[in-house]
């Protein structure tokens, strides 16, 4: 069958020998999710097309097909992943004014339930920044522009509750490096954790994280209580 572009119907076989189209949106998410499992297990320069086709089950020429070069699937992975990362929570934040303390209830909440669903996304972003692949802030870029809202209304509320006198007077982003340690460094340590301290399952490792959830803010503002 002739056809003229990108996403002509045009029959490849699939590694379990039956038949998709490059209008199969079972197969690209299929091959996005071998993507993402690799290049979050080994990072980008170690992986090849050849690996994520066998990791989704598929022939090369399929990928190819799909997704035409590593780099081109590599970023749509990205994209996806980051604005996974941060898109729910930036248009709640814009759309619902709150004070420092309900925000800083809400995004620790938030990030902790993105992270129990999605364990792998800091080990994603932490490639990215080993690897130089994060891309720059693009000002045309919606998500970015909602990065920078979200970053000037965290900054805000704080520098806030410090001209009030309700916490100390330090740099804010001593408080979000460590709102953002304590929330994502138990998933990077998960696999240590569950293996050294004293052998915990999975779901008494996930128990401790929703704890978490309200242990994390009283840490914060026991750290930036006022005498």
């Amino acid at each position: 069958m002739k056809s003229s572009s990108l996403y002509k119907q045009h029959d490849f076989t699939l590694g379990n020998g039956k038949k998709a189209t490059a209008k199969d949106p079972s197969t690209a998410e299929k091959i996005k999710s071998a993507a993402k499992k690799l290049f979050t297990k080994k990072g980008y320069a170690a992986i090849r097309t050849r690996d994520i086709a066998e990791e989704a089950g598929i022939n090369l020429a399929l990928l190819n097909y799909y997704f035409r070069s590593k780099k081109k699937l590599f970023e749509l992975v990205m994209k996806e992943n980051i604005h996974l990362f941060l898109g729910a929570m930036i248009e709640n934040i814009n759309n619902t004014p709150r004070t420092f303390d309900e925000q800083l209830d809400f995004i620790v909440d938030h990030y902790i339930d993105l992270l129990l669903q999605n364990p792998d996304l800091p080990f994603f972003v932490l490639n990215l920044l080993q690897s130089g692949k994060l891309p720059a802030e693009d000002k045309d870029d919606p998500l970015f522009r909602n990065i920078q809202q979200l970053r000037n209304s965290f900054l805000k509320n704080i520098q806030q509750a410090m001209e009030k006198g309700k916490v100390k007077n330090i740099h804010p982003l001593h408080v979000i490096a460590n709102m953002m340690g304590l929330i994502i460094f138990p998933f990077i340590a998960r696999s240590l954790l569950m293996a050294r301290s004293g052998h915990i399952s999975r779901k008494e490792f996930e128990e401790l994280m929703i704890e978490r959830k309200q242990l994390i803010p009283e840490w914060i503002r026991s750290i930036m209580r006022t005498p």
